[in-house]
């Protein structure tokens, strides 16, 4: 019998659910994985059975391909398994797509979107143009001061974007008090927790309504789909689940296959990234060249303290600030990587690096932090892969050398 269809998968540690999610039996039948069911149609025995499927909305019973079918289901219910405090889980096409979708749930002309300051460049974009052909007004704060925090808020605030930790710079954000002072305020969390994933990070428990992650990254694990997710109690999972279907949202089952096969070996991965960037940060952090590391995991980092509170994981993804450089000499850096690829996205099994501005990317946060010019502060991100920990620090050093002076 699979795992999946005892009673109390809920008691199992992440590692055996990461192993046992969504392998029901009627899903999966005498074979290990779900299979791959590809039909955008769905077959009734009788009339009186096409009269009854309107009625019942749920993973699990057949309607039309646009509700998805085992394929879709087994990883809904999969990832569902890993949010403690989730009732159900939507899936999308890409992590853009469940953010957008997650906002078009709970927003409605007139009110008020409050966004961390540090977030995902697609997602201020989103706030500050799809969002207004909506009547929506979007604001943004520093998730560092709770003071300011609460005091955006107004009558109209509906929802607030919060991303820990914040999209390039890294900084980590109190959000179980975050969450607290939005509920006080009549307001709902949404959290992207991609970074961590629920391995590292239970949203849920730390206060957030909705969860959204990008499937794309540490999920797919491979580099070869995009998908998104948003994970909530039932009150929102359902609110989720109907828009959804509305904006027409629906995943591949060949994509959603390749993501059950990468849950599969997240816990793995994670670990293995995890402890290879803390190698590379302890390392980086000891470069003349080097200002400063951005990564939580790193004793000293910034957001360290409430990372070792908050988190029961870490992730691949750092970002380095350069010291005294010009733009230039970091590209020079980047462009000398050998085992690095320059590209976006990250949680791959292959090493990325690319060059970083977020000041570029910021409304009332100054970064970094008292710079002078902050134009002229450069940085890279890395996303750390599989590969050997001395071999990826034997290639930075040989293009910190190759970066030379000037």
């Amino acid at each position: 019998m699979p795992l999946s269809d005892f009673e109390n998968i809920g008691d199992l540690s992440p590692a055996t659910k990461l192993v046992a999610g969504g392998r029901r039996k009627d899903w999966t039948g005498a074979v290990v994985n779900p299979p791959v069911w590809r039909a955008s149609t769905h077959l009734y025995e009788n009339t009186a059975a096409l009269a009854e499927g309107p009625r019942h909305n749920e993973d699990g019973r057949f309607f039309y391909g646009r509700r998805g079918a085992p394929t879709q289901w087994a990883l809904c219910d999969a990832l569902t398994q890993l949010e403690p405090g989730a009732a159900g889980t939507v899936i999308y096409p890409s992590g853009v797509a469940a953010i957008v979708g997650v906002m078009l749930t709970l927003l409605r002309p007139g009110d008020e979107l409050l966004i961390t300051d540090n977030a995902y460049d697609p997602t201020r974009s989103m706030g500050l143009g799809l969002l207004t052909d909506f009547g929506v007004t979007t604001r943004f704060f520093d998730p560092l001061d709770l003071a300011a925090y609460e005091a955006a808020f107004t009558e109209k605030t509906r929802a607030v974007m919060l991303e820990v930790p914040g999209s390039l710079s890294m900084e980590v954000c109190d959000v179980p008090a975050l969450t607290r002072i939005a509920r006080e305020k009549g307001a709902l969390s949404v959290l992207d927790n991609t970074w961590a994933s629920p391995l590292g990070f239970q949203g849920l428990t730390k206060g957030a309504d909705v969860v959204v992650m990008a499937l794309t990254k540490h999920v797919g694990g491979h580099s070869d789909l995009m998908m998104g997710s948003a994970s909530a109690g039932a009150e929102l999972y359902g609110k989720l689940r109907e828009r959804a279907q509305q904006l027409g949202n629906i995943v591949s089952p060949d994509d959603a296959a390749l993501a059950l096969r990468g849950l599969r070996t997240l816990g793995v991965r994670l670990k293995q990234g995890t402890e290879t960037a803390l190698k590379i940060a302890q390392f980086l952090s000891q470069r003349p060249e080097v200002a400063q590391v951005l990564c939580p995991m790193l004793p000293g980092a910034p957001g360290h303290d409430l990372w070792l509170r908050d988190f029961t994981g870490g992730s691949g993804l750092m970002s380095v600030v350069f010291k005294d450089v010009t733009m230039a000499r970091r590209n020079r850096f980047v462009d000398a990587l050998k085992l690095f690829g320059i590209g976006y996205s990250w949680g791959g099994f292959e090493s990325l690096c690319i060059p970083i501005a977020p000041a570029g990317y910021r409304s009332i946060m100054p970064w970094p932090p008292a710079a002078e010019n902050p134009a002229d502060v450069f940085g890279v991100r890395f996303s750390i892969g599989l590969e050997d920990a001395g071999d990826l620090i034997a290639d930075i050093s040989q293009a910190l050398e190759a970066m030379g002076q000037g």
